[in-house]
């Protein structure tokens, strides 16, 4: 019995990656076209996120969005959510209708034909170079300049598989600061059990997504960073607790 199991997760993980890939091959004209001016992100974002809902469903997970809060279409926020999963940039697009660029690892650049794409529409970030995250700072204020939102993991990458909640670092919430958005905390309740790092793991079923109610930051401060950073992560970890 344990041979099929671990036969079924070989082939789940393959089954993934193809899924990934195949509508970026089939749509790469129209998504080429889509990122050569930023300003017409929005049309990318609307593909984007039919990519994740492709991938999603064919990988049997259904997915659940509970919005304690909705984003206007008109406004321009800080998204954060825990970090778990390879399914949870494919969560974000289906949950957030607001166009928004994701601040991430500018490893995964170098994955072939997904990296080609993400490190053309993504903030890539060298966590090791003080250089390249002051950058982030310019880029995503040219962002939200355009209308955008921003996304962001605060943990700083996929924490290991014991770690319930890891420390949330101060650049998501020194940028909402920055450029007064509100923050948006966000909760995957799930990603872990269905699809986490452990290569023999996961496998379809319910995906939830909490959105919850906003944290404005009109009026604050750098000095306020740390306990907006509290504020938003004791929201996510509260919820991750009470879904046990």
């Amino acid at each position: 019995m344990k041979i099929f199991k671990y036969l079924f997760w070989i082939l789940y993980r393959i089954w993934f990656y193809i899924l990934v890939a195949l509508p970026i091959i089939v749509l790469f004209p129209i998504l080429f076209i889509t990122i050569l001016k930023e300003s017409w992100y929005p049309y990318y974002f609307k593909i984007a996120r039919f990519w994740a809902k492709f991938i999603l469903c064919g990988m049997g997970f259904v997915w659940k969005i509970e919005r304690e809060e909705t984003p206007d279409p008109n406004k321009s926020y800080m998204f954060v959510a825990n970090h778990t999963s390879m399914a949870d940039i494919m969560l974000m697009l289906v949950s957030v209708k607001n166009p928004f660029v994701f601040v991430g690892k500018q490893e995964l650049a170098k994955i072939p034909l997904f990296g080609f794409f993400y490190k053309r529409t993504c903030i890539l970030v060298d966590r090791t170079s003080e250089r390249s995250r002051k950058a982030v700072f310019l880029r995503a204020q040219n962002r939200l300049k355009q209308g955008a939102s921003i996304c962001i993991f605060p943990e700083g990458g996929v924490p290991e598989e014991d770690v319930f909640l890891d420390t949330f670092k101060d650049g998501a919430f020194r940028l909402a600061i920055n450029h007064q958005i509100p923050v948006v905390p966000m909760t995957f309740l799930d990603n872990k059990k269905r699809f986490s790092y452990t290569f023999f793991s996961g496998g379809p079923g319910r995906m939830r997504a909490k959105i919850h109610p906003f944290i404005e930051t009109e009026g604050l401060t750098i000095k306020d960073t740390k306990e907006l950073n509290s504020k938003a992560k004791a929201v996510i970890l509260k919820t991750l607790e009470n879904n046990q």
